[in-house]
């Protein structure tokens, strides 16, 4: 295998792993807040809003992703009246379809470290004389994020291999472009450079989320 031929394939690819990683910080910007929305939405005591988010992060959770971005994609424009109005750039479409599924996600983790505090902690902060906001925002907000922040970080590690699918949308990212050398060259080595580029970028995130880890336990 010669130098040129490594950058042959390598050159498309990496250019594809930058699709990747935009899409990756896109949907944690955005899936993260909305998802913390949604676990606000599920405890409200409004219970038409409680229901609502519930049946959301039910649906959302208990059907694939990749049926999610086909139907934004594919389906939404074929709605008749409104669908010519849902016609969206396929990277835009698949940008929404990921904030969306993984927002189900990060509401049921945030949920999960909500109930994982004591209720103790709520008390002491209405002995200190905190109103709800500031009990809520001071104490109960960082621990929360503190007990949610493994499964955030195992999250967002299935993140970078679910981005994958954007292949099945027509986005060229990584896996596109291996398929197309593996195509043309009838060649099973751009599987393996895809396979180590995803490695090097869920490498990098770990040793990100692991350090974060570390300095919120210490804190």
């Amino acid at each position: 295998m010669s130098i040129d031929y490594m950058n042959t394939i390598l050159r498309p690819m990496l250019e594809g792993a930058q699709v990747t990683i935009l899409l990756f910080f896109i949907v944690i910007v955005f899936s993260i807040p909305l998802g913390f929305l949604l676990t606000l939405a599920v405890r409200s005591s409004i219970k038409p809003l409680a229901w609502i988010a519930q049946a959301y992060i039910f649906v959302v959770r208990g059907t694939p992703l990749l049926l999610q971005l086909l139907v934004i994609c594919f389906g939404l424009p074929m709605l008749p009246g409104i669908g010519e109005f849902l016609v969206l750039p396929r990277f835009m479409a698949a940008c929404i379809g990921f904030v969306l599924n993984y927002a189900a996600y990060f509401a049921e983790i945030f949920r999960g470290g909500l109930l994982a505090i004591d209720k103790g902690q709520y008390e002491a902060a209405q002995v200190l004389g905190m109103n709800k906001w500031q009990s809520f925002s001071r104490i109960i907000l960082p621990q929360m994020f503190r007990v949610a922040l493994p499964a955030v970080s195992n999250e967002s590690i299935t993140l970078v291999k679910d981005t994958s699918l954007l292949y099945a949308v027509a986005v060229p990212e990584l896996l596109h472009f291996a398929q197309t050398a593996v195509n043309r060259d009838f060649s099973i080595v751009p599987y393996f450079f895809a396979g180590l580029i995803y490695l090097i970028i869920t490498f990098i995130l770990t040793i990100v989320l692991k350090k974060l880890e570390k300095r919120m336990k210490f804190e």
